[in-house]
């Protein structure tokens, strides 16, 4: 099933039960559970979670009947109210990095204060060198060294599961193609707009957290074993699913129009996307008015929609 709405906390099921009110209008459960295909009251189940999202509401009278809110309406509500809790547990982070330095039986510190961008990126190549089965990532500019990672390379050749959740701003420049690279080869790259951490996590026992984006003045935290640690990787996992996939090339459309389609996915703005694709603003707007036109879309939402039914997204 296709899941755009997953990042916003809507599973696959209730996206396709939105998406075939959405085509009625309105209607009761009956209708659409024969349209989806499945019975009544798992339909009627996924109606309620919706209309608790914002997108649909339920009509006075019975038997009850439901109707689709507008997406560019209900959409943006519930994309800011998942913003609004993203904005709690890193209020949380912050609160629980302030907890006291303990130390374990061995006589490490559960938190380290690294200084300075050369024990900075060493601690991130040691980091993906003692991985065993997976590393978390953050990541978002400005970098303490150029994007490209080669620890990466060597790390997935032996068989480490990578995820990356990356900042829209982290695509520009050559940077998407080498994301798209890593995606060929075996990581899982996702994009979240609005995202304000950096962090890098390893096998869910070591975590590197830099403290600003000074790269003037570096300094970060080497987290082990601790609440903080536990905090940092449900941090990770919330930004997970609220991201959107970044996926391969499809032979339907040309890769140019795929990248274009990725970076509309990925939230850029229009000037962002020309100057990444090496457009004039003109020319990158015609572009989506020929896709809208060729997917039969009226707006960039239908245009997600479809182009992910197509296989593009």
């Amino acid at each position: 099933m296709i899941n755009l709405l997953g990042a916003a906390g809507v599973d696959s099921f209730d996206e396709s039960v939105y998406r075939a009110l959405l085509a009625r209008h309105t209607a009761g459960p009956s209708t659409v559970a024969t349209d989806v295909g499945c019975s009544q009251k798992r339909v009627t189940r996924a109606l309620n979670r919706l209309r608790a999202h914002g997108l649909v509401d339920r009509l006075a009278g019975r038997p009850h009947r439901y109707a689709a809110i507008d997406p560019h309406i209900a959409v943006e509500a519930l994309i800011r109210s998942r913003a609004g809790e993203l904005d709690q547990v890193r209020a949380a982070v912050g609160e629980l990095s302030r907890l006291a330095v303990t130390a374990h039986p061995d006589g490490t510190e559960q938190i380290e204060i690294v200084r300075g961008r050369d024990a900075l990126l060493r601690w991130f190549v040691r980091l993906q060198q003692e991985a065993r089965e997976e590393v978390l990532g953050l990541v978002l500019p400005p970098y303490a060294q150029a994007p490209s990672n080669p620890a990466e390379d060597t790390a997935l050749a032996r068989g480490v599961r990578y995820r990356g959740v990356y900042a829209p701003e982290a695509l520009e420049g050559g940077t998407l193609l080498e994301i798209q690279d890593l995606a060929r080869r075996g990581e899982q790259a996702r994009v979240l707009p609005g995202l304000r951490v950096k962090l890098a996590i390893t096998d869910r026992r070591l975590a590197l957290l830099p403290l600003s984006f000074d790269m003037s003045d570096v300094s970060a935290v080497v987290v082990r074993p601790s609440a903080l640690l536990d905090a940092l990787v449900d941090f990770f996992e919330l930004c997970w699913r609220q991201s959107v996939p970044l996926q391969g090339d499809d032979d339907e459309v040309s890769s140019e129009d795929r990248s274009l389609l990725a970076l509309m996915a990925a939230g850029l703005k229009d000037e962002a996307i020309a100057r990444r694709l090496g457009l004039s603003l003109r020319t990158m707007r015609r572009r989506v008015s020929a896709l809208h036109i060729r997917l039969g879309a009226t707006n960039r939402f239908q245009a997600g929609v479809i182009a992910a039914q197509r296989g593009w997204l």
